[in-house]
């Protein structure tokens, strides 16, 4: 969470929203009988197993993943299956605190930023008129070059507007296709708002040259695109409500 240029510096904030939409149900929980599930047990030992064997393997995902595992089973056996139901969203929605596995992360952010800058080189082309070409994850123009490095990929962005994606289809009255579909919007929203903040820049660079699109303009530009998107998805939202 706390790492230089972490993907996942939302990570912090994530128990505090979990533990809000969990205070949200108090009224519900009130009136819940208190039980306790078999499968409780059961459940809270898959995760300390899981754990241990993570730790040994060093696998830091599948270790971190074992707490919400752990947590499930916790729920159960002290509370049992009618208080997980209507908590069942505020504690899976800890899966976004997890961070994915490196090779993972590396392989989606390489595909992200050769993608984004695709769509950037395409735009800057045909509706721009300002001739580039791309070349991997750079974008050559006449006189200067953007590299769309792995910061750039729109990764962060993309896990950051997944998780606001989902308490949106968590909040939406509707069935499932609703909530599907407003979360898996998220998705081309965050790529599309980041292959335009690229193009901006790329633009800055060009006309003003390299040094006006980085510093203070590459960090605002990221704040803006990220307001930009959550509009967007908020759009979506009530479109279809």
């Amino acid at each position: 969470w706390f790492a230089r240029d972490s993907y996942y510096s939302h990570g912090i904030l994530i128990p505090f929203v979990s533990a809000y939409l969990i205070w949200n149900k108090r009224e519900d929980l009130a009136k819940t009988p208190v039980e306790s599930s078999p499968w409780g047990l059961r459940i809270f030992l898959l995760g300390i197993v899981m754990h241990l064997v993570s730790a040994l393997f060093r696998v830091y995902f599948s270790s971190g993943f074992s707490t919400i595992i752990v947590l499930f089973g916790l729920i159960l056996h002290f509370f049992g299956k009618r208080v997980l139901r209507h908590i069942f969203f505020p504690v899976f929605f800890l899966i976004f605190m997890v961070p994915l596995p490196i090779v993972t992360i590396a392989h989606i952010s390489f595909k992200l930023k050769v993608f984004a800058a695709q769509m950037a080189a395409v735009i800057l082309n045909n509706h721009l008129r300002i001739p580039c070409f791309q070349d991997g994850s750079t974008i050559r123009m006449q006189h200067t070059q953007v590299i769309v490095d792995d910061v750039c990929s729109g990764l962060r962005s993309l896990i950051s507007l997944t998780a606001l994606g989902s308490i949106f289809a968590y909040w939406i009255k509707g069935g499932w296709f609703k909530k599907t579909i407003v979360f898996l919007s998220a998705i081309p929203i965050a790529v599309v708002t980041n292959a335009l903040r690229i193009v901006f820049l790329s633009t800055v660079s060009e006309v003003w040259g390299t040094r006006y699109a980085t510093g203070f303009l590459h960090d605002l530009s990221g704040f803006v695109v990220f307001a930009g998107a959550f509009i967007l998805l908020f759009a979506v939202v009530k479109l279809l409500e």
